[in-house]
């Protein structure tokens, strides 16, 4: 399973998504690539071993072995992964077309999942319709009346949401945070709450989700981003400013454990409910937000990256303490790209894990790492804590290597539009089929019953029709004939006489008509 990013194509770097858990950070590639690195324990990294990496390692993946065969008279011969997710000791890819047969809906479809996420112990999936599915470390009411958390080793859906439209949703070690589309982007909340983590007001715990008030249908925010630490929830939200203006402010909201100042709020002080977070510009616009164990990070537009939380920031837990650092940040602090440079360059994505952070900039051919070091986790090929951000170590890409990529994704762009347009047209005829065939088959039971006295059924098909596909209509009509009953036959005459009388009479009125018109016709003319 082992191989190494020297052996990529300059289309293959390109950083779509990045996931960090407690020790270990996976990268997506646009080519449908994963990548590795840190603490292998427990086979997080997907390596087939449980050795750490201190630099990125692509991970392969092989169909099941029932698969393999099929797969080999398929086009699609290799698995492309679309989405990644960290759990603090495990790691989730997707890359699955069906997933189970829904329970929700009218129709015979499989689902198809669209989005996954992992926190602690906990897995959740998105589908296509907005259902949540989890499984894992699951909340639910005691017998007792209490909250319990019990292991489900299936998916199963969040049977409280169902109906629902989930857009996003994240989970910290024992609390689960969803958005939720209605007339707008609500918030629902529900695990444990022993610190204010469901941001509801209260630190009582909940084993079904409930609207995080703050941001109801009546609010003027409306959240678009949403991460937990492990006792704490941090939030992106947007207002809408009133004309003549139609800018975005927006904001960084957080609650939940405090005591290490990774709430932003200038104090140490647990929170119940949503507040903003202090010290970030007004005019902001942030893009990706993401929480450690005792930390939390933000990134926006422009480049500029805010940290705060244990450690000033950096979430270096007590064991690892640097002599150069010391305190934690209550309030924001700006991390610089480098001395010359305190933006990063065209930022795209911020992920925090345990203690480190990883960055993804320049469009996506970039990585910056910063935090704890232990086990490779930073992927800058040591296991040395980094006060300041370190390139990861991933190949460059120029500029002439771009041009080539854009105008591969554009050629297969627009073979998969010539694709679809394809696909789209044979849809059309196919459904032009089945509705010249649906009044083929309403006409033929007409008929059928007309003659016969009974509804046409699929065994009236003649054995000859069936088995070639030819039909001998005189051979066929003296078989039916011979094999008739006495009963039958009179029906059949019946039938036949008044058909005969029918056209009789249709004749006889054709030819008075024409006799009709020979009169007359000279008298018009005079």
């Amino acid at each position: 399973m082992e191989s190494t990013t020297a052996s990529l194509n300059a289309g293959d770097l390109k950083v779509t998504a990045i996931a960090a858990g407690e020790a270990h950070t996976l990268a997506l590639t646009g080519n449908g690539g994963v990548h590795s690195w840190g603490r292998g324990m427990f086979g997080r990294l997907g390596r087939g071993s449980e050795t750490d990496e201190i630099s990125p390692a692509e991970v392969r993946f092989e169909y099941p072995q029932q698969q393999q065969q099929q797969q080999q008279d398929s086009d699609e011969k290799s698995i492309k992964i679309v989405a990644i997710a960290a759990g603090a000791y495990h790691s989730l890819a997707l890359a699955v077309k069906q997933f189970l047969k829904s329970e929700t809906t009218t129709t015979n479809s499989s689902l198809k999942i669209c989005s996954i996420k992992a926190g602690g112990m906990t897995s959740l999936a998105i589908d296509n319709i907005g259902g949540l599915w989890i499984w894992g470390n699951y909340p639910q009411q005691s017998t007792e009346g209490g909250l319990s958390f019990v292991s489900t080793f299936t998916p199963s859906p969040v049977k409280d949401l169902l109906g629902y439209t989930v857009m996003k949703v994240a989970c910290g070690t024992e609390h689960i945070v969803a958005l939720v589309s209605t007339e707008k982007i609500l918030c629902y909340s529900w695990g444990g709450n022993k610190h204010g983590q469901l941001g509801l007001g209260d630190t009582q715990s909940r084993h079904c989700p409930e609207i995080v008030e703050t941001f109801n249908q009546d609010s003027p925010w409306e959240i678009y981003e949403v991460a937990c630490g492990s006792l704490h929830t941090a939030l992106l939200a947007r207002k809408k400013a009133p004309p003549p203006s139609d800018t975005h402010e927006s904001t960084c909201w957080t609650f939940g454990l405090g005591e290490n100042g990774q709430l932003g709020h200038g104090t140490t002080k647990n929170a119940m409910s949503p507040q903003q977070v202090n010290g970030l510009p007004d005019s902001v616009s942030l893009i990706s937000v993401d929480c450690g164990l005792f930390h939390t990070s933000v990134l926006s537009s422009s480049g500029e990256a805010w940290s705060w939380g244990m450690e000033r920031g950096l979430g270096l837990c007590p064991g690892a303490r640097v002599s150069a650092v010391s305190g934690d940040a209550v309030s924001p602090l700006l991390i610089s790209c480098s001395e010359q440079n305190a933006k990063f360059d065209k930022p795209v994505q911020v992920a925090c894990g345990a203690a480190h952070t990883v960055l993804v900039a320049k469009d996506g051919y970039e990585m910056w790492s910063w935090g704890r070091g232990r086990s490779g986790v930073l992927g800058n090929g040591k296991a040395d804590d980094c006060l300041t951000p370190t390139r990861v170590l991933w190949p460059e890409v120029t500029e002439d290597d771009k041009q080539v990529e854009t105008k591969t994704n554009d050629s297969e762009e627009t073979k998969t539009e010539e694709k679809d347009s394809k696909q789209d047209e044979n849809l059309e005829k196919m459904k032009v089929l089945e509705s010249r065939l649906s009044a083929m088959e309403q006409y033929a039971s007409i008929l059928h019953g007309s003659i016969f006295g009974k509804p046409f059924e699929e065994k009236d098909i003649p054995m000859s029709l069936q088995n070639s596909g030819t039909f001998d209509i005189a051979k066929e009509w003296e078989t039916m004939l011979e094999s008739a009953d006495r009963g039958r036959l009179v029906g059949l005459e019946m039938f036949y006489r008044n058909m005969l009388s029918g056209v009789k009479d249709k004749l006889m009125k054709k030819r008075i008509q024409e006799v009709m018109k020979e009169c007359l016709n000279p008298f018009s003319s005079k």
